[in-house]
């Protein structure tokens, strides 16, 4: 089978999607299947990629024309040739203009192609600019390219719950992002990380954080939650790994310094490879109070490491985090301050609950079942 993939850009600090992406596509190519993507720009392409008998390939269309989103007629010319060659396009996005160019273009060549909404459909999304959404939907293509998908992709039963009321004339299926666990068997432990961040060796148990730099994180409860703990005479130190808009992450360290948690909340930077899953390893729990998530890899990843994590209900993919054995709490301060200390206070409790985590990742999100999901997926889209 030949799948084309669309997203943005492939570019690490896009979050989610990106990955899921690449994992999907790599483990498509070891099954036989060749894959192209298509993107704007492709920084962060696997370097295998650009081999020449590489199964997976990038098509970079380079930056959008009209208005900086719809690309002219020559982006668009190589567009065609890409979806008149491959079996089935995927579109992974919903707020992404070149996306409902694409799909028009399928439709016009009676070429199937499926969706990811990957979140962007979800109730605290669709909250956000909503007059400017739904003129999109209505006007610039959205409902038409969202109600002749052969089948809309959602992650997590929460997320199709939310989302069906988008795409009434569609069918949505539901099959978890695939996550490539395999850096995940063999842990490079802790030491790389503390090595690198010297933070993690005080006395002070660490909350870590690692996403995008985004104001829906919620990252703010968490220095605040920190403050609680320490006016509570039980300090914690709170780690910031990522990044994002420039002006948020200096809101965020105006923030930190004005509540007086400046000497212990770190901002670590992007943070990838092997250093990533080590430092999992290093942190007592991983918290990320967010607004919304519709997977979150970040805490699929974590658990993988043996981390236990807090979170809200606000992630898609809650009631599976609370099954592994996650802390589900509100999106407020002192709700999960009031968490923190029985998750640091008790170490073997702590890495028993690691332990839980870990092996329901394993059992769970198997990547090659979930591969097979997704061949199924794309064999029923043809079959329509």
């Amino acid at each position: 089978m030949k799948i084309l993939h669309s997203i943005a850009q492939i570019d690490f600090r896009s979050g989610g999607p990106v990955r899921a992406v690449l994992d999907l596509s790599e483990a498509l190519a070891r099954r036989g299947h060749t894959v192209e993507v298509m993107v704007k720009h492709g920084p962060d392409t696997p370097d295998a990629w650009k081999e020449p008998d590489s199964p997976t390939t990038v098509i970079e269309l380079g930056r959008p024309g009209i208005g900086g989103a719809w690309f002219r007629a020559e982006a668009l010319d190589r567009a065609r040739q890409a979806i008149k060659a491959c079996d089935i396009l995927h579109l992974h996005g919903i707020w992404t203009p070149q996306n409902t160019q694409f799909a028009s273009i399928a439709r016009q060549m009676r070429k199937p192609y499926v969706i990811s909404c990957r979140g962007m459909l979800d109730d605290w999304c669709m909250a956000q600019r909503k007059p400017k959404k739904l003129l999109y939907l209505h006007l610039a293509g959205g409902n038409a390219m969202l109600n002749n998908a052969a089948l809309i992709h959602c992650t997590a039963d929460g997320e199709l719950r939310q989302s069906a009321r988008w795409f009434p004339k569609s069918t949505g299926v539901v099959i978890p992002n695939l996550l490539d666990l395999a850096p995940y068997e063999n842990l490079p432990g802790p030491q790389i990380a503390r090595d690198k961040f010297p933070q993690l060796n005080g006395p002070e148990p660490s909350l870590l954080f690692l996403s995008r730099l985004h104001y829906k994180k919620g990252v703010e409860h968490l220095i605040d939650a920190g403050r609680i703990l320490r006016d509570r005479g039980t300090p914690h130190r709170v780690l910031i790994a990522g990044t994002g808009d420039d002006a948020y992450e200096q809101k965020l360290r105006r923030h930190a310094a004005d509540t007086g948690m400046d000497d212990l909340v770190s901002f670590l930077g992007m943070v990838i490879g092997q250093e990533k899953i080590s430092l999992y390893q290093a942190a007592d729990l991983f918290v990320l109070p967010t607004s919304q998530e519709n997977f979150g890899f970040v805490f699929f990843e974590a658990l993988a490491a043996g981390c236990p994590l807090i979170t809200t209900r606000g992630v898609d993919t809650w009631p599976e985090l609370e099954a592994a054995g996650s802390t589900i709490v509100e999106q407020d301060a002192a709700t999960i301050a009031n968490a923190v200390p029985a998750l640091t206070g008790d170490r073997a409790a702590r890495d028993a609950l690691g332990e839980r985590g870990r092996a329901w990742v394993f059992e769970h999100l198997d990547p090659g079942r979930i591969v097979q999901a997704f061949e199924r997926f794309y064999e029923d889209a043809l079959a329509r």
